[in-house]
């Protein structure tokens, strides 16, 4: 099923979004300070493309501060205008019945063209073995028991000197 979604993306919806991020891309790669947003608009390329079978989550080790400036100058240089070509496809998408799911992927991936810095494209599989690996490590408690001693207490303050006259 998800090669044949894939497929009817591909012709509807898919190929155009790809050129798109591949001009933004190309575009991000000019200067060499916006080269990480032309790496993700590459990346976004790819997943525009084929994305039945994968799935976006949150990168283990990402800095919000970093991932956050990033997707405020993502969102001025260029991350609006991805989501806003999204949002416009699907709706397109939504006029005949049988394409709503493909709307409904490209509703994602129009957040995604929002704030895609923090953000890490998988596949299924992967994304399932990494939920089912934070759940039994939380079951098991790796994340670390709450105690219920005291924080260790800070020593005294020194004695003031008195430097009045």
């Amino acid at each position: 099923m998800k090669i044949a979604g894939n497929i009817i993306w591909l012709i509807l919806a898919g190929f155009w979004l790809c050129i798109g991020y591949l001009i933004a891309g190309v575009l991000n790669c000019i200067f060499i300070i916006t080269i990480p947003f032309g790496i993700q608009s590459f990346k976004l390329a790819g997943f525009a493309l084929w994305p039945f079978g994968r799935t976006v989550a949150d990168r283990p080790g990402a800095s919000s501060l970093k991932s956050g400036c990033g997707n405020i100058l993502w969102f001025v240089l260029g991350g609006w205008y991805m989501a806003l070509m999204h949002f416009v496809t699907g709706l397109l998408l939504c006029i005949p019945i049988i394409t709503i799911p493909l709307a409904i992927q490209d509703f994602k991936l129009a957040g995604l063209a929002l704030a895609p810095f923090g953000k890490e494209i998988l596949s299924h599989d992967e994304a399932q073995r990494r939920r089912a690996y934070y759940r039994a490590g939380a079951a098991t408690g790796w994340q670390g028991q709450p105690t219920t001693a005291s924080p260790p207490s800070l020593p005294p303050p020194p004695p003031t000197v008195d430097i009045s006259f």
